[in-house]
């Protein structure tokens, strides 16, 4: 029998993007009416020590660390964006009226995150596209061609390959070997072990 419970357990101090190790923690009483304290862990998944099999492949994830630890955060919160804006442009009732919110929130997103964006290389670029993939199951393309239509899409897919990065590129971590990586070392982040 359950008598207590408690879901704001966070044992362990937590920067942005990384999981909480514990649900939560449970107090019930036995069958010998002794009070018990039952802890919930998330999921863990440890992998075993990677082995490097060459010196490309070792600069290739140390890099993969870098740029997912610099956006990861920002893939996150892309896809806490997705789901609130969703969600609200559902409250309007015309498409005029969503139109009008979304090309107004283009502006001011553009404008929020332009200087950080601006400082991004090209490799966390292409990082942030696979993130996002990873964090909405959607090509970066796929996710403007819903909110803001086909031709603006289009337009920002043009403006990403003239700087080099595709918007239509997928994440296939059971398949591709450098996603797989990727996937490593987003997990590793989020558990707070990188």
């Amino acid at each position: 029998m359950c008598v207590a419970q408690d879901d704001d357990v966070n044992l362990v101090p937590m920067s942005t993007g990384q999981q909480k190790v514990f649900k939560g923690k449970y107090h019930f009483t036995d069958e010998n009416g002794d009070n018990v304290l039952m802890i919930v862990f998330n999921n863990i998944t440890i992998y075993p020590p990677i082995k490097f099999k060459n010196s490309k492949q070792e600069k290739f994830y140390w890099r993969t660390v870098r740029d997912v630890k610099k956006t990861l955060p920002y893939a996150k919160l892309i896809c806490e964006t997705l789901v609130e804006t969703y969600e609200y442009i559902e409250t309007f009732p015309t498409q005029e009226e969503r139109e009008k919110h979304l090309k107004d929130m283009e502006g001011a997103v553009f404008e929020q995150y332009k200087p950080v964006l601006k400082k991004f290389t090209k490799s966390q670029a292409k990082m942030l596209i696979k993130l996002i993939q990873r964090e909405t199951n959607q090509s970066s393309y796929d996710i403007l061609k819903a909110f803001l239509g086909s031709f603006r899409a289009s337009f920002w897919h043009g403006f990403g390959r003239f700087f080099g990065v595709n918007i239509k590129d997928e994440y296939h971590p059971d398949k591709d070997e450098n996603d797989a990586i990727i996937e490593r070392v987003c997990i590793n982040v989020e558990l707070g072990l990188l």
